[in-house]
């Protein structure tokens, strides 16, 4: 089987498969190189309003496939830290979908495949799952910006204690670090997933974009997410839900970009 990102659509969930199963997972330079466009698709898919990320098997992502890497730089005549920068793209466009986003995890979360979990909003992981940030095995400078993120999930310290070593950890000491959301027992992940993600689609649009530019620090638009909730007509709707005790109908959608 093609290395490849395979991905569906049902009922309001888009899911993205890692598909790489001859090396567990790992990323090619095609891989990286085609997600953020069919990021920015599923974007653009008002059916979609939220997003899973996982491994096909029982893998997440082990990484980033270097010989794919090192063969396509070679071919293409880049500079050795062209590689790094697909990755960072491909990073940086899950980390701006304007929908919420959850790393569904087992088995090998490690390398490229964990700044691709950091990259999601959230991250639920099977018993058994491993986790480690590796650039230390390998004499490379992990990126400014993973490492921003990887610092605001963990802090300093446990961060460090990654990037340093390249240890793997596991997930109870991932949850308890805040590397991940929940950790589920073998199995049962699936089915947490479904489960959640029914909720955030159920919830308001509105409600969610505001809040993950706020989480994510963008403090400038106060005044314009004010607007659309005016406009929007999804807190009035909220309201008269809870007071006449039925599900809310909330209809405010996000542009390709966020508000």
């Amino acid at each position: 089987m093609e290395p490849q990102l395979d991905h569906t659509v049902a009922d309001g969930v888009a899911t993205v498969v890692i598909s790489n199963p001859a090396k567990r997972n790992a990323m090619t330079a095609g891989m990286w190189a085609a997600l953020p466009g069919l990021l920015e698709r599923l974007a653009g898919d008002r059916e979609v309003r939220a997003l899973v990320l996982t491994g096909a098997g029982d893998t997440f992502c082990a990484g980033a496939d270097i010989s794919s890497l090192r063969e396509r730089g070679e071919r293409d005549g880049e500079p050795d830290d062209a590689p790094q920068g697909l990755a960072v793209r491909a990073e940086d466009a899950l980390a701006a979908f304007p929908k919420p986003t959850l790393a569904a995890v087992r088995g090998y979360c490690v390398g490229g495949g964990g700044q691709l979990a950091a990259a999601c909003d959230l991250r639920f992981a099977e018993e058994g799952a491993s986790f480690g940030i590796t650039p230390a095995k390998l004499g490379i400078v992990y990126p400014a910006s993973s490492t921003r993120r990887l610092v605001s999930l963990v802090g300093p310290a446990t961060a460090k204690y990654l990037l340093f070593s390249g240890e793997l950890i596991d997930a109870e000491r991932a949850l308890r670090t805040g590397l991940v959301d929940e950790v589920l027992p073998r199995g049962e992940l699936d089915k947490r997933v479904a489960e959640f993600t029914r909720v955030l689609v159920s919830r308001s649009q509105l409600t969610q974009a505001a809040a993950k530019e706020f989480a994510d620090g963008r403090d400038d638009r106060d005044a314009h997410w004010a607007a659309q909730a005016r406009g929007s007509g999804d807190t009035a709707e909220g309201v008269a839900a809870f007071l006449e005790r039925r599900t809310p109908r909330f209809t405010w959608t996000p542009g390709p970009t966020g508000g």
